[in-house]
């Protein structure tokens, strides 16, 4: 693979990360400087803390997708590496999934409240999403793993 295709997909890895940083941020400095109204703070405490939480898988998800990406720019792309950040970015997006479905129950409790049915929804679609990028992940493992056991057959092979 070029080294061009692979800078444009790690800018691309920046490009994702850097909103999310953004939002954290200046969600975590909102929190703090107006905090929520005693009514709804039992119920918005465990969503922020949980969407802060799942920030630190995210990012492991995409310094393992940076470290992909420059095993591919080596010529390293069919290795054991590879396969080692395909199953960490695949336990990465099945921990923020796992974290989601634990505060969908408080997202519930919000949108019964405030009587928004659409925050279940959105609620919803990063469980969805990330099981979609776990599923997707472990299908390139095991089809890079088994690429990989087939060249290092072929190796033994005279």
């Amino acid at each position: 693979m070029k080294h061009g295709s692979t800078l444009f997909l790690k800018i691309a890895v920046f490009l994702i990360g850097t909103p999310v940083f953004i939002l954290t941020i200046v969600g975590l400095f909102s929190l703090i400087r107006n905090p929520a109204s005693p009514e709804y703070a039992y119920i918005l405490y465990p969503i922020v803390t949980g969407m802060f939480l799942t920030t630190i898988p995210f990012y492991f998800a995409l310094y393992q997708a940076l470290k992909l990406l420059g095993y591919i720019d080596k010529n390293e792309a069919f290795s054991q590496f590879s396969v080692e950040a395909l199953k960490k970015i695949k336990v990465c997006a099945l921990t923020i999934s796992g974290v989601y479905v634990v505060i969908m129950p408080f997202i519930f409790l919000l949108a019964d409240k405030d009587d928004a049915p659409g925050a279940i929804i959105i609620g919803g679609v990063p469980i969805f999403a990330s099981i979609v990028i776990a599923v997707f992940a472990a299908v390139l493992q095991r089809l890079l793993q088994v690429a990989i056991d087939i060249k290092s057959e072929n190796d033994l092979t005279v």
